[in-house]
């Protein structure tokens, strides 16, 4: 059955409207979702009134599943966990699952720490995709929101942290394109700006970030779905 949508959805210019996933993803071929990561894989964040508290993946999931018997589904993610452990404890576990469908979302955590490598993240990024490509799915790659604009980021930090937000998503937009898989841009989404999208912590995402995040990668897969993404 399709899910349900809240209050705080149905009025939410960028959340999905009702029945817009099942249209989306009507006829899908996915029938094992892997996701792989971090805390933003993992699914961490605070509730939005009038918004289910449910992490984004598991949002994905259970619009998927609903138009295939028998969809499994796993997540890896967990947070504190850099790119090169995703790689290295995260992607063969993910790979003995024999997903078709991968999502993969790291190096958010990496870059909260003075000695950040950009190019090491981009490089455990990469083959990460690869390994999972490699075994038949399709990816899905996720530039993040920008963070920097959370009220809880003292204003001292906000410029580095935006400089560095930025260039990992442009790092990850020029991958997707080069391999191929389907990129979510979140970090120039019109919210992105707006406070209520941030937790208390400053680090993490409200269940409104998470209903915006399932509604684009759902959207995502339908271009993918209908040949608009190469």
């Amino acid at each position: 059955m399709p899910r349900a949508l809240t209050p705080g959805e149905t009025a939410d210019p960028y959340c999905l409207r009702d029945g817009e996933a099942a249209a989306l993803l009507a006829g899908h071929p996915w029938q094992r979702f892997a996701v792989l990561g971090d805390s933003i894989a993992e699914g961490l964040g605070e509730p939005s009134p009038g918004y289910p508290d449910e992490p984004w993946a598991d949002r994905i999931a259970a619009e998927l599943a609903a138009l295939r018997p028998g969809f499994a589904f796993h997540n890896f993610g967990y947070r504190n966990t850099r790119s090169e452990q995703v790689r290295t404890e995260q992607l063969d576990e993910a790979r003995a699952f024999g997903p078709d469908l991968a999502l993969v979302a790291c190096g958010g955590y990496n870059l909260l720490a003075r000695s950040y490598d950009a190019d090491a993240v981009e490089a455990d990024l990469r083959a990460i995709v690869e390994g999972l490509q490699a075994g038949g799915a399709t990816v899905i790659t996720v530039s993040m929101f920008d963070g920097s604009n959370s009220p809880a980021v003292p204003e001292e930090f906000r410029p580095a942290l935006r400089t560095r937000l930025h260039d990992l998503a442009d790092r990850t937009q020029r991958m997707a394109a080069q391999l191929g898989t389907v990129q979510v841009s979140l970090i120039g989404h019109p919210a992105s700006k707006e406070a209520d999208l941030y937790s208390a912590d400053g680090r993490h995402g409200t269940r409104r970030s998470h209903a915006i995040a399932a509604a684009e990668t759902i959207r995502g897969l339908g271009a993918r779905l209908r040949g608009e993404q190469s």
